[in-house]
């Protein structure tokens, strides 16, 4: 069994910080309910308060709007899923890991319905797109960036290609395969994206 030292035991919330971690999560948890079920347009905070069993202070204590409240929760959560950037050595293994991870991400049933969602929102709604661009896209599209430029300097790709394309590559045929048209995702799909994406890298200049 693992010890736990003084310091870790210090460290650990108590009383009124374990309360306001416990109302936390169960608002996370209702938010992305709510999300799934009604969808980001027709969701309220009210709604969010009546799923979680709090007063609206529980919310507004926290974010000051809908919109301030999504961005957070849905950027922790998406940084809780980051494209891991400690490189295998191989191109293909790393790309065949992403296809692997973003599927088992998007499996997730509230994520497979919350994702289109708010894609679908960005479009009409400015704000929503920067603020969930910059907390959500931004690190995952440097993520992969990192992958890249590794795979470059281990002279697996061009130093010449257009980092942009590339990365759009690595993940927009998984997720329009997941999100958008459907289909089998099997070992033989992993297998034959992962050659399409490796080669379409390659190209990308």
């Amino acid at each position: 069994m693992e010890s736990t030292s003084r310091d870790d035991v210090d460290r650990r919330p108590t009383g009124s910080a374990v309360l306001r971690e416990s109302v936390t999560e169960t608002i996370r948890r209702a938010v992305f309910e709510e999300l799934a079920e009604t969808g980001f347009a027709r969701m309220s905070m009210e709604a969010v308060t009546r799923r979680a069993r709090v007063g609206k202070a529980a919310l507004y204590r926290r974010w000051p709007s809908k919109e301030a409240m999504v961005v957070e929760l849905v950027s922790e959560a998406a940084a809780e899923h980051l494209p891991a950037t400690a490189g295998s050595g191989s191109l293909r293994d790393d790309v065949e890991r992403f296809v692997r991870d973003t599927m088992a991400d998007l499996r997730h049933p509230l994520v497979g319905r919350i994702v289109p969602d708010l894609v679908a929102e960005s479009a009409r709604n400015p704000s929503l797109s920067a603020a969930l661009h910059e907390a959500v896209l931004a690190p995952r599209r440097a993520a992969v960036a990192t992958v890249l430029h590794q795979a470059i300097d281990r002279g697996e790709l061009p130093a010449d290609i257009d980092m942009g394309l590339a990365v759009d590559l690595f993940g927009a045929p998984l997720y329009f395969r997941m999100l958008a048209v459907g289909g089998p995702t099997d070992d033989a799909y992993v297998a034959r994206l992962t050659r399409a994406v490796l080669s379409a890298l390659a190209a990308s200049r």
